[in-house]
């Protein structure tokens, strides 16, 4: 992607769409960038990145604190060898094994009542940190989506659409975002051979090789292999999908295909 470029009296300018930059993307297409706009995204999602990073790492160092705290049978002997300190003294009184059971057995009441509030911190501390990581990766692979200047330029259905049926082919792996194909391999960039395709171009790789691209590409719904013509009737524009096309989706895209903005398309017999 390049900017598009202007020449006046021998000098060289950029092209502005009002106060925006005009690109040139690869396929030719023009596109007016939003420079401030973006530069605030990627400053706000920035800090709730970090904001639940730290919240996260808080958690974890929590726990960690309890690491070690599994031999109950070797915290009961310990509280057994304290009450015996002053056994000496109770041989006179001749109860000393009555008193020795006493004592272990309100320590196994302490210890067994102890094990079970550390327990369920434990189980608590481990689902807050779950939650946390669970929003951390949801919010680095949703903002990316959210964010993607190729579903902004050349998608024809919202990003949260193409995060439901994309979504998943991406992970977070030491705090980067990493592209799995449907064989689940790690998808390599074709840019910098060597490397991993970045998000941007995983997504395109990956919808390349989606059967029903046609269908959520921008000027793509009159043409390739799964589009049909319906003769000026039918859903948004024209556009046409087959009914086993349409069933092979999932619920939620169903759902957000028929609700479009656009209207939904005309389905047709095979």
């Amino acid at each position: 992607m390049k900017p598009k470029i202007v020449t006046i009296d021998g000098k060289n300018y950029a092209e502005l769409d009002g106060e925006k930059p005009i690109f040139i993307h690869p396929d030719g297409k023009e596109a007016a960038f939003d420079v401030p706009d973006m530069y605030a995204r990627l400053l706000r999602d920035g800090k709730r990145n970090s904001d639940l990073q730290k919240k996260l790492e808080t958690t974890e160092a929590t726990l960690r604190a309890f690491e070690g705290i599994d031999d109950a049978e070797a915290a009961k002997k310990a509280l057994e060898t304290i009450k015996n300190l002053d056994e000496g003294k109770l041989l006179s009184a001749g109860r000393v094994e009555e008193i020795k059971a006493m004592a272990s057995k309100a320590a196994e009441d302490r210890i067994l009542a102890a094990q079970k509030q550390l327990t369920e911190k434990i189980a608590t501390i481990e689902k807050d940190r779950d939650n946390l990581r669970s929003d951390l990766y949801s919010e680095k692979i949703g903002g990316s989506f959210n964010r993607s200047k190729l579903i902004a330029d050349k998608f024809a259905i919202p990003a949260d659409m193409v995060q439901a049926r994309f979504g998943q082919n991406f992970k977070v792996e030491d705090g980067k975002i990493i592209a799995y194909d449907s064989m689940g391999n790690k998808v390599p960039s074709h840019s910098k051979p060597g490397e991993l395709a970045e998000f941007d171009e995983a997504l395109e790789i990956l919808v390349s090789a989606y059967p029903y691209k046609d269908h959520i590409l921008k000027g793509a719904n009159n043409s390739g292999s799964g589009a049909r013509s319906s003769n000026g009737a039918g859903g948004a524009g024209g556009k046409t999908m087959r009914y086993s096309e349409f069933n092979a989706l999932p619920l939620r895209q169903q759902a957000l295909l028929m609700n479009s903005k656009d209207g939904p398309p005309t389905l047709v017999d095979e």
